[in-house]
Parts: C-alpha cells; sequence; structure tokens
C-alpha cells in the first residue's frame, strides 16, 4: 500500500483535503471524531493507496464529505470547534512527505470578521449579474468604429 499523494487548506468552519489519484476506484472515506482514513485503487496498475491521517483538531464525522473527481478525491472537514485555526493538518508535528499545503486555496482567515466569499465564488457572482445586454461597449460608438483614422494606414503586404 502506498500513502496517495494529498493538500490541504483551512477554513474557518472546515477543512480540505484533496487526495490527488487519479482515476481512482474502489474509494472508501471513512470519517471519525479526530481521524479520516482514506483508501483507493488507481490507474490501470491498480495501485492501492491508504492514507491515515490523525487530525490536529476534531470534526464532526456526520457533517463531514467527500467526492470523487476523476482526478482527486476531495474531502470536506466539518471542524467540531468552528473558528478555531488549525497550524497543520496532522496531531504530531512530524512532516509527512505525502501531505502538503494547497497555497492557491490558503487564506488567512483569522484576520477577517467575516469571511469573504472566495476570488472564484466573487467572480461567479459578477458574472451571472451581469447580463448579455448590459455589456459595454468596448470599441466606442459604431459611427467612430467606422471611421478611419489619420494613424490607420494600410499596412505594406508581407513579402
Amino acid at each position: 500500500m502506498h500513502p496517495a499523494t494529498a493538500k490541504w487548506y483551512d477554513r474557518r468552519d472546515t477543512v480540505f483535503v484533496d487526495f490527488c489519484v487519479e482515476d481512482s476506484k474502489d474509494v472508501q472515506v471513512r470519517f471519525d471524531t479526530a481521524k479520516v482514513t482514506f483508501s483507493c485503487v488507481s490507474g490501470a496498475d491498480k495501485i492501492k493507496h491508504q492514507n491515515t491521517v490523525e487530525l490536529f483538531g476534531e470534526i464532526d464525522p456526520k457533517e463531514s464529505k467527500h467526492k470523487r473527481t476523476d482526478r482527486s478525491v476531495l474531502c470536506c472537514l466539518r471542524k467540531a470547534e468552528a473558528g478555531k485555526a488549525w497550524p497543520r493538518l496532522t496531531k504530531d508535528k512530524t512532516k509527512n512527505n505525502w501531505l502538503s499545503v494547497d497555497f492557491i486555496n490558503w487564506k488567512d482567515w483569522e484576520d477577517d470578521s467575516d469571511e469573504d466569499l472566495s476570488s472564484f465564488d466573487k467572480f461567479s457572482e459578477m458574472m451571472n449579474s451581469m447580463g448579455g445586454d448590459d455589456l459595454p461597449d468596448l470599441d466606442g460608438p459604431e459611427e467612430e468604429r467606422d471611421s478611419a483614422d489619420s494613424d490607420d494606414e494600410k499596412m505594406p503586404d508581407l513579402e
């Protein structure tokens, strides 16, 4: 059995762990109050992966979930004590070579009074609120686009 490579990040109410296993089959995730157990089989070689993570803090096993995609298995661990930051995922301070911080999704939320929407959510919300007819005309009025500017001369042909 090989441990699956994983990345993790912390939020106010949840901790996310992404087990990076492509083409996973027979995925099993077990949530306990202080531990997460992950196992699966991956690829054409049917490599068996298993990870047991003794967690830094406690979670609510009934509210924790996982979702499998073709590239990974994302686990959403609901913290038992919301608002408490986790400086690391594991109970022990030892370095695990299969585990790293997901700096792309990491956010220092402790300094925020309220957790804002993620950048992606803000972007999606902005795009949904924009209608097709409301888009600004970035080229200016049609009359101006049709008139030739003084610096718009014909380019010479390439040889």
